[in-house]
């Protein structure tokens, strides 16, 4: 039984090489800003922008991080911890 919790806990899930948690992060910030873009260029220009440009800005960054996480497996948790220290507001343990 505690192999298997271990197991769990040094081995995160991956979605395409990289923590479930990062790829759904960068779906979501990739995904307003495509928004964000698209609607100016709209009503900026009339024509839309392209989304060939969001699907390669994801796949790019996806790799980015990708990397990252191979590097460190713990990058997801790593990254919550800290969103939670600053939610909290504890700003001089973000550091750490």
């Amino acid at each position: 039984m505690k192999q298997q919790v271990l197991k769990a806990l040094a081995n995160p899930a991956l979605i395409f090489y990289v923590p479930y948690s990062l790829a759904v992060i960068n779906f979501a910030v990739q995904f307003l800003i495509f928004i964000v873009i698209f609607f100016a260029s709209l009503m900026i220009t009339g024509n839309p922008f392209s989304p060939m440009y969001f699907l390669i800005s994801v796949i790019v960054v996806h790799s980015i991080i990708a990397v990252f996480a191979k590097r460190d497996p713990q990058l997801g948790q790593i990254v919550s911890a800290k969103v939670q220290l600053f939610k909290k507001k504890i700003p001089g343990k973000l550091a750490a």
